[in-house]
C-alpha cells in the first residue's frame, strides 16, 4: 500500500484530552473519530468538577491508565435488606452494565467487602457449575458498632472475601443468621489497593454507614453521595491477538509506539499493549512510550550512587574514590587513604598522570562520538524500518536492499560536492561506487521535514513493485539518516532536456526523438495498466525522462506520484508537478487521472518537436508555447513553431507526432487517449513500413485513422477553448512541488 498525500486521521488528534482531573488518553476519546469504538465516554460539565461517564452504560469513571490497560469506575453500593425471606437463603447479582468483550471486573485486583452484622454469604462466578465459591460472616457483638468504621475488617460488623474470577456479574447467596442482627448490608467490589490504604475504607465505611438508613430496596446498587466505590475494570483493544494481527501485518494492531509491545490478556479473549521495560507512557500513539529518566527518583529505582540515564534503562554506580553498593542509602564509602610519600615520588607520579589523563580524556571523547553515532543510527534505522519494511514483503528481499551509511558514505567520498549530479523537486542527486564496484546514484533528502520523508517513502514504495527496462531501477536504501536514502542504477548520460536544450543549431536526430517519446509512452502504458498497482506518475517532465548510453530512456523521480485502486477512476488530491507540465483540468479540479499524464507527455512531445522550453516561451499575444502549437496546428502552421531540425528530418512523421500531441493535450481528460493508444501509434510510425498508408488533411491530422477519428472532432472544438484556459492557467500561483 502506498503513502496518500493526506495521513489517515491519529490518535493524536483528539480534540478533548481532559475531563475535570481525569486525563483520557487513545484509545478512549470525546467525540467522534476522536476514539476506538466502544471506547466513547462523555464528559458531563453540570457537575464540579465534572463527570465522566463510559458512553451509553451510565457507568462514572475515576480514572484511565493506558499503561496497564485498568480504568477505575464508580462500582457502587449493593443493598442487602433483611425481610422474612432472607432470614431463609435469598439470592441476589452483582452485575455491572459494561461490553463484556472489552471490560471485565478484574480478580487480581479487587476485593469484596460486606458492611453489616448477622449475615451469611456465599458468593460465586456464573457459568462455573459447581464451580469454587467464596463465603464470609459477620458477627454482632454489643461492644462493636453494627457496621464496623474503623477501617479494619476482622468478620465484626464487616467481613470480606475473593472474587473468584473476572467478570462483571456474580451471584450472591444471603441470609440473616440468629435474631440477633442489622436490618441491612452493604456489598461493594473495590480496589483492593486502594482498600490497603486505613483512611480510604475508613472513609467508606463512614459514609454508608451514615446513609444506611436511606438504602434502597434488596439488590439495588446505588451511589452515596461524596462517597466513591473504587472498582478495577481490565480492558483489552482488540478481541484478536497478539500473533494474528502481528502476523496478518493487521491495519488494526494496536501497539503503535516504537517501544511497545504486545500482551496477550490472561482474563478474557483480546489483547493489550504495554511499553517495554524501562519506558512508560501510551502504547497505542506513536512515540507514546517514553524513556524513563531513572536518575531523577533515586529512592522508586534504589540509586544513590553516581546515576547515568540510558535509553530504556540506567547505570548505577559508586562514585569515583569510593566503593560500595550504590543502591542502599549511604552504600558508597571512600576508599581514600593516607599515603606517606615523598615529593620526589609524588612529582613523578604527577609527571605520568597529566599525559595520562589528557590520552584518556581524548580516547573517551572518541568512543564517545562513536557511541553517539552508533545509537543515532540504530534510532534512525528503527524509526525508519517500520515505514519502509512494511511495503517490502519478501523479507529476503528487504535485506538485500538495506544499505549501512557507512557504505554510502565510502561510496560518496562522504558525500563530497564533487560527487554532486544534480537536484530535483524531491532531493540532491550523488554519483556513487559501492564495494563490488557498481556505479549508483544516490538520493538525499535537502530539507528535514515529514514531507520529504513521506516522499522518500513513496517512492521506495512504488519503484520497489516496478520492473521495467524504461524506469529506472532501484538498487535499494538507507535508513540509519533522519531522511532515507535511495539508491537506484546510475544513468550515465543525462536527462532528456540536457540533450534536446543545447546552444547548438543540432540537438537530437528526429528518428532518436521518436523512439524516446515511444519508450516514455511505453513505461507510462506500463505504469498505468501493466503494473500490478495503478500508479500515476504526476510529474512527467523533459528533466524527469533519463538517457542512458545508448540513449534508452528511463522515467525517474516518483517522489509525487500516487496510486489509484483498480476499482477507481480517479483520486481527488493535492494538486502537485511542475509548471507548464500540469494538466489544467487537474490543477482545477484537483482530481488525479491517468489522463493527467497524458497530458504532460503531450507536452513533452511539443517540448521534442519544438525544441522549446513550455514555461518560458510566450508568444506576443501573451499565449503560452502549448495554446500557440495548438493553434498553428489548427492554422496549418506548424512549420512557423517547429525546429528547424524537425521540420527537415522529420517530414510526415512531424506531422503525425503533431496530431497525436495535440490530442494529448486535448482541454477535457475524455477526449484524450489512453497511453497504451499513445505507445501503439508511436510503434507505428516507427516501423511506418509494417503499417498501413495514411491520408494526411490540411491541418497535419491523418484522415484514416479509427483512433483519430474518434476523437478529432473533439480536439478541433477544444482548441477555440484552450486559449482562455491557457491565459488563466499562466495567471495562477506558483504550484507546489
Amino acid at each position: 500500500m502506498l503513502l496518500s498525500d493526506t495521513p489517515p486521521s491519529s490518535p493524536q488528534s483528539s480534540a478533548t484530552s481532559r475531563c475535570g482531573n481525569i486525563t483520557i488518553p487513545y484509545p478512549f476519546g470525546i467525540g467522534t473519530g476522536n476514539h476506538r469504538d466502544g471506547f466513547e465516554v462523555v464528559c458531563n460539565e453540570s457537575y464540579s468538577p465534572p463527570k465522566l461517564f463510559l458512553s451509553n452504560t451510565g457507568v462514572e469513571v475515576l480514572e484511565i491508565t493506558a499503561q496497564d490497560s485498568t480504568m477505575r469506575i464508580d462500582g457502587g453500593i449493593l443493598s442487602m435488606v433483611a425481610s422474612e425471606q432472607t432470614e431463609n437463603t435469598a439470592k441476589l447479582e452483582w452485575t455491572v452494565p459494561l461490553d463484556g468483550s472489552l471490560y471485565t471486573v478484574t480478580e487480581r485486583e479487587n476485593t469484596v467487602i460486606v458492611l453489616g452484622c448477622g449475615f451469611w454469604l456465599m458468593w460465586t462466578v456464573p457459568g462455573r457449575g459447581e464451580g469454587p465459591s467464596a463465603a464470609c460472616s459477620s458477627e454482632c457483638t454489643g461492644s462493636y458498632p453494627a457496621i464496623a468504621m474503623d477501617g479494619t475488617c476482622s468478620k465484626v460488623g464487616c467481613c470480606r472475601l475473593g472474587l473468584l474470577g473476572s467478570s462483571n456479574m456474580f451471584n450472591i447467596e444471603f441470609s440473616m443468621t440468629g435474631a440477633n442482627h442489622t436490618n441491612s448490608s452493604s456489598l461493594i467490589v473495590v480496589d483492593e489497593e486502594w482498600w490497603s490504604e486505613k483512611e480510604n475504607a475508613m472513609a467508606l465505611q463512614k459514609g454508608i454507614s451514615s446513609h444506611s438508613s436511606s438504602l434502597g430496596a434488596s439488590g439495588v446498587r446505588h451511589a452515596v453521595p461524596g462517597t466513591e466505590v473504587r472498582t478495577v475494570v481490565s480492558w483489552v483493544f482488540s478481541n484478536s491477538s497478539c500473533a494474528r494481527d502481528q502476523t496478518n501485518n493487521s491495519s488494526d494492531y494496536g501497539c503503535l509506539s516504537g517501544n511497545s509491545k504486545c500482551r496477550d490478556s490472561n482474563d478474557t479473549s483480546g489483547y493489550n499493549c504495554v511499553c517495554q521495560r524501562g519506558y512508560q507512557g501510551n502504547p497505542y500513539i506513536q512515540h507514546g512510550c517514553q524513556d524513563i529518566d531513572e536518575c531523577t527518583s533515586p529512592a522508586d529505582y534504589s540509586c544513590f550512587g553516581q546515576c547515568i540515564n540510558l535509553a530504556g534503562s540506567y547505570n548505577c554506580s559508586c562514585p569515583h574514590g569510593t566503593s560500595g553498593d550504590p543502591r542502599k542509602p549511604n552504600g558508597c564509602a571512600s576508599t581514600k587513604k593516607k599515603f606517606p610519600g615523598l615529593i620526589v615520588v609524588i612529582a613523578i607520579c604527577s609527571g605520568v598522570a597529566v599525559p595520562l589523563i589528557i590520552f584518556s580524556a581524548l580516547f573517551i571523547r572518541q568512543k564517545v562520538s562513536v557511541w553517539k553515532a552508533r545509537k543515532s543510527r540504530e534510532f534512525f534505522f528503527k524509526q525508519n524500518r517500520g515505514l519502509l519494511l512494511q511495503r517490502l514483503v519478501d523479507k529476503d528481499i528487504a535485506e538485500r536492499m538495506i544499505f549501512t551509511l557507512e557504505d554510502l558514505e565510502i561510496a560518496t567520498n562522504k558525500f563530497d560536492e564533487a560527487r554532486k549530479l544534480g537536484g530535483g523537486g524531491h532531493g540532491t542527486v550523488y554519483k556513487g561506487i559501492l564495494s563490488d564496484q557498481r556505479v549508483v546514484a544516490i538520493k538525499k533528502s535537502k530539507i528535514v521535514i515529514q514531507r520529504e520523508i513521506d516522499d522518500f517513502i513513496n517512492e521506495v514504495a512504488i519503484l520497489s513493485q516496478l520492473n521495467h527496462r524504461n524506469v529506472v531501477k532501484l538498487f535499494g536504501c538507507c535508513l540509519e539518516t533522519q531522511v532515507p536514502l535511495l539508491v537506484y542504477e546510475f544513468i550515465s548520460n543525462g536527462t532528456l532536456s540536457d540533450h534536446l536544450h543545447v546552444a547548438t543549431p543540432l540537438s537530437l536526430p528526429w528518428k532518436e526523438r521518436v523512439r524516446i517519446a515511444f519508450e516514455t509512452a511505453r513505461s507510462l502504458a506500463y505504469l498505468h495498466s501493466a503494473a500490478t498497482i495503478s500508479i500515476m506518475h504526476r510529474d512527467i517532465k523533459s528533466t524527469n525522462i533519463l538517457l542512458d548510453e545508448r540513449l534508452i530512456a528511463k522515467v525517474s523521480d516518483f517522489g509525487a506520484s500516487r496510486d489509484i485502486p483498480v476499482d477507481q477512476t480517479g483520486v481527488n488530491t493535492a494538486v502537485q508537478g511542475t509548471f507548464g507540465y500540469l494538466d489544467p483540468e487537474y490543477y482545477h479540479t484537483w482530481r488525479l487521472t491517468e489522463k493527467s499524464d497524458v497530458y504532460s507527455f503531450g507536452v513533452i512531445l511539443v517540448e521534442l518537436l519544438t525544441r522549446k522550453k513550455p514555461f518560458d516561451r510566450m508568444s506576443s499575444a501573451g499565449a503560452s508555447l502549448i495554446a500557440e502549437f495548438i493553434l498553428l496546428a489548427k492554422q496549418d502552421k506548424l512549420y512557423e513553431i517547429l525546429d528547424p531540425q524537425v521540420i527537415e528530418e522529420g517530414g510526415q512523421e512531424a506531422k503525425e507526432v503533431a496530431a497525436t500531441a495535440v490530442m494529448c493535450l486535448s482541454l477535457h481528460g475524455e477526449d484524450r487517449p489512453m497511453m497504451r493508444q499513445v505507445e501503439t501509434r508511436l510503434e507505428a510510425l516507427q516501423s511506418e513500413a509494417h503499417g498501413p498508408e495514411h491520408t494526411v488533411g490540411p491541418d497535419g491530422l491523418i484522415l484514416n485513422d479509427p483512433w483519430l477519428d474518434q476523437n478529432s472532432a473533439n480536439a478541433r472544438e477544444n482548441i477555440s477553448r484552450r486559449r482562455s484556459m491557457e491565459e488563466e492557467f499562466l495567471c495562477s500561483m506558483s504550484l507546489p512541488r
